[in-house]
């Protein structure tokens, strides 16, 4: 064993001679550093054959569902063409085994790769070198799939420099690569920015869970991008999920979650129940929602002054001004109306003067239908006046400079200055609290839409915890309301409950309803249990 090791590192030292002798040739013949132009198998090529490798894996551009297909099954009559097909398939059989990058295009562009296959096939250091340079050249790329490809704790941590480049990439299918340093976690960070990660098979233990649960969320940071993880088929038990639900508690980004076939049972059940339903805030987390609340008041009210200037910039004239406005309006309005009322008294007075020359008895009869047209017009000219004075207090100018706004006009401005401002995402800690029996509960994590626990250890008990908190989640979510809802698919097939359970029947009726997909049959079920 000593022989062979000693042979691997002279073999290593040989490699690491020979790039650095091929990277002085280049020096001397001036030869530029590469630049991708984002067609992957022709950069894949070239910085390969850069680096110095003797056998370069091929890129192959994965068909369609239903390409391929139809020669194989089609019957031939010819013998000779059998003969032919069959030893095409055995060599396609071969040539699954063989390294290679497969990878599926958006369409015809060969600048559109969108997916990324590696599997069966350990990369090394180098090869990771070169990945490093080609992925950021996709702008389409959107998901990297790795499975069974022999990562390191090393080579892991040249993997997650490579995210940070690729803004893109969201989905990230890391399978069949354990890893001794537990390191997964560092992949649930803003710096990955990825919204999908899928990590089966990867022997997680309760330790690796305990980190996990760390990085969806503490006391201090959670993570905000994160929308679905699955770690089906690893190792973890109660312990581990307890540590996953306390992940939960204050993260507000994560809508599905995979732990299927894992070893989880009531003890692990509950907790994760918990969390889903009102729960009371720790003793720290009490300290750390009083500490985050004084520090929003002190911001508000250091706000309010700039908020209050800004009001005042948006109104171009004071209260004062306005009013004095008004004022001056009415004024007027009553100066001329009082001159329309002189120009009828005269009128008038020149009709009876006509009437009393043209008429030579009859006073009384002449003064009374003189008399009476007074006052009928008097009070059409009361009317006229009121009628010309309520359209000038009534009737405001429009509202632009000098104009009075009312409070209503005040609170619209308001509203529409803090519109405009980014929004925040509210800590789960301010979120409204309930006050009883001298605790705080806070409402339950209501983002988490799907959770995954088939084939786990969950009896009856854990099953009532379930069933309490969806029919918590149930009686407080209002008809038609907007926001978080809660679960709205539970999957708790396949664990140690009998098969006649009324919980479980129970649990089934509430989430059929909830539900917005069609009716699941058993099969589907199962095969969602370890799907991504």
């Amino acid at each position: 064993m000593g022989k062979k090791g000693e042979r691997g590192a002279k073999d290593k030292n040989a490699a690491l001679e020979e790039e650095a002798r091929n990277a002085a040739r280049r020096a001397e013949h001036g030869e530029e550093e590469y630049q991708c132009t984002g067609i992957l198998e022709q950069d894949f090529i070239e910085l390969c054959t850069r680096a110095g490798f003797q056998e370069i894996p091929k890129v192959i551009v994965r068909p369609h569902a239903h390409a391929g297909t139809a020669a194989i099954e089609e019957p031939d009559p010819q013998s000779e063409k059998e003969v032919t097909n069959t030893l095409a398939q055995i060599q396609s059989k071969y040539n699954y085994f063989r390294p290679s990058v497969q990878v599926e295009l958006e369409h015809e562009d060969p600048k559109s790769t969108r997916e990324i296959f590696i599997q069966s096939w350990k990369i090394e250091e180098k090869m990771l070198t070169v990945l490093a340079k080609c992925l950021p050249a996709l702008s389409h790329l959107q998901t990297l799939r790795l499975w069974k490809v022999g990562l390191t704790d090393l080579t892991f941590s040249l993997l997650l420099a490579i995210f940070p480049t690729c803004p893109t990439l969201k989905t990230l299918v890391l399978e069949g690569n354990p890893l001794p340093e537990r390191s997964f976690y560092k992949l649930i960070s803003e710096e990955t920015n990825l919204a999908h990660l899928s990590l089966r098979n990867n022997d997680i233990d309760d330790e690796g869970a305990y980190l996990i649960g760390q990085a969806l969320s503490s006391i201090k940071s959670s993570n905000k991008t994160l929308a679905s993880i699955n770690l089906s088929c690893n190792h973890i038990t109660d312990v581990g999920a307890a540590h996953i639900a306390n992940g939960l508690r204050l993260n507000r980004s994560l809508l599905s979650l995979s732990l299927a076939h894992n070893r989880i049972g009531d003890e692990g059940a509950l907790k994760i129940a918990e969390i889903l339903a009102p729960f009371a805030l720790t003793h720290v987390e009490v300290v750390e929602r009083r500490r985050l609340l004084l520090e929003k008041e002190t911001l508000e009210r250091s706000r309010l002054p700039q908020r209050h200037m800004e009001l005042k910039s948006e109104r171009p004239s004071s209260h004062a001004s306005n009013t004095a406005i008004d004022k001056l309006i009415v004024k007027t309005t009553k100066a001329t109306n009082k001159k329309k009322d002189k120009e009828l008294a005269k009128k008038e007075k020149e009709k009876e003067e006509k009437e009393k020359g043209q008429v030579s008895g009859g006073a009384v009869l002449v003064a009374s239908t003189t008399s009476q047209p007074k006052k009928e017009d008097t009070k059409d000219a009361k009317q006229a006046k009121k009628g010309t004075e309520r359209p000038a207090a009534e009737q405001k100018p429009p509202r632009g400079k000098g104009t009075k706004s009312s409070n209503k006009d005040k609170r619209a401005q308001a509203v529409e200055i803090e519109v405009v401002e980014p929004t925040e995402i509210v800590n789960p800690l301010l979120e409204q609290a309930e006050h009883r029996d001298g605790k705080v509960f806070l409402p339950g994590n209501r983002v988490l839409i799907y959770l995954n626990l088939i084939r786990n250890r969950i009896t009856e008990i854990g099953l009532k915890g379930f069933l309490a908190a969806v029919e918590q989640q149930t009686c407080r979510v209002a008809p038609g309301s907007k926001g978080p809802t809660g679960l709205l698919r539970l999957s708790l097939g396949k664990n140690n409950y009998p098969a006649d359970s009324k919980t479980y029947a129970r649990i089934q009726e509430l989430m059929m309803a909830r539900d917005p997909l069609p009716k699941v049959t058993k099969a589907m079920e199962e095969e969602a249990a370890v799907a991504f």
